[in-house]
């Protein structure tokens, strides 16, 4: 029984992931501090997997609570989601994004170091790519500058990771760069759960979708795209669940810096994205066309063809099905996960 210590692992992706682990055999102990979270998604793991996941209630910039955990816990391995995560927001908080991101690892490196811990997978982003010169992005182009403080801090965390592997050659260090992650558990009992107005595209469109909101901004429609929108790369979370687990697999022994795009390898305009939500919900969603917004790029999206080779994994769910279970969380769901456990 291979204990994980998952860092945010109430959120969005953490908790898929938490589920994945339980289902191939690994127990995950969860710290998080319920920031961008529910206390109520621990009893849906508990539903769905049959096994109560450990939880402490923490930050991981409080380092008597990670050296607690260590010591309480054999874990033989980090996987790192803690961190605020909206690049609008972080455009306009750098601080607290830097503070959160940043510092936070660093604090959960020093309890790691003291506890001779040295497996980590780390949740990165394909916004370390910044303004890619071509697409599909390949983990071998330049991570020079992120266009965001979100991205920014992002590429810090790689770097200083990078730096602890050159040091202490015996880590193993994992860093995967998701792409966009949409989607939902296909029960319906899981999803994407935006505490205040969303900052991410299909959370937003659900909401508008079902009501909760007037309409849906399309940022730019002047991107030299087929259609003048944004082009993404969008990946259902269980794929990137199970890309998780993967990594686990194939490289949490072997020591060394080891990079991965976790993506489907494909792009999706905006309203390529909008009219597989209007199929999945059976109706015309409203939205208006605005002025991009600061810190956005044209394309983004992924050559996945490494973590297929290596890791033995590639994404298996259409944007159809993004869209299908995005809608069942939505509407079994309205108000998200309740407040009251």
């Amino acid at each position: 029984m291979s204990y994980i210590l998952i860092t945010g692992g109430t959120g969005y992706i953490g908790s898929h992931t938490c589920l994945q682990l339980i289902q191939a055999g690994y127990t995950p102990v969860i710290l998080d501090n319920f920031i961008n979270s529910k206390p109520a998604v621990l009893q849906r793991i508990t539903q769905l997997s049959g096994q109560t996941p450990i939880m402490i209630e923490g930050d991981i910039r409080h380092r008597p609570t990670l050296e607690k955990i260590f010591k309480q816990y054999p874990i033989e391995g980090v996987i790192h989601f803690a961190g605020l995560k909206a690049v609008g927001e972080s455009v306009q908080k750098p601080i607290e994004y830097y503070e959160n991101n940043v510092a936070g690892t660093l604090t959960l490196l020093e309890a790691m170091q003291q506890a001779q811990v040295k497996r980590i997978i780390f949740s990165s982003s394909a916004t370390v790519y910044g303004d890619p010169a071509s697409v599909p992005i390949r983990e071998s182009f330049p991570t020079l500058s992120a266009t965001n403080p979100y991205g920014q801090s992002k590429l810090m965390i790689e770097r200083i990771l990078q730096d602890v592997a050159h040091v202490s050659p015996d880590w193993s260090i994992t860093l995967l760069r998701y792409f966009n992650p949409v989607g939902a558990h296909p029960s319906g009992l899981m999803g994407e759960d935006p505490q205040g107005i969303p900052n991410n595209l299909t959370p937003y469109i659900t909401q508008v979708a079902i009501g909760r909101r007037e309409q849906l901004s399309v940022f730019g429609n002047d991107y030299p795209t087929p259609d003048g929108t944004g082009v993404r790369d969008y990946i259902h979370v269980m794929d990137l669940a199970d890309g998780h687990v993967a990594a686990l697999k194939h490289k949490f022994s072997e020591a060394g810096v080891h990079i991965y795009n976790l993506g489907t390898g494909r792009g999706y305009s905006v309203l390529e994205v909008l009219k597989a939500f209007e199929k999945a919900c059976g109706h015309s969603i409203r939205y208006q066309l605005s002025p991009r917004r600061a810190g956005d790029i044209a394309e983004c999206w992924s050559d996945a063809s490494k973590a297929a080779t290596e890791l033995h994994w590639q994404a298996q769910r259409s944007l159809d099905d993004m869209a299908q279970d995005c809608w069942r969380w939505q509407t079994e769901n309205p108000q998200g996960y309740p407040d009251n456990v």
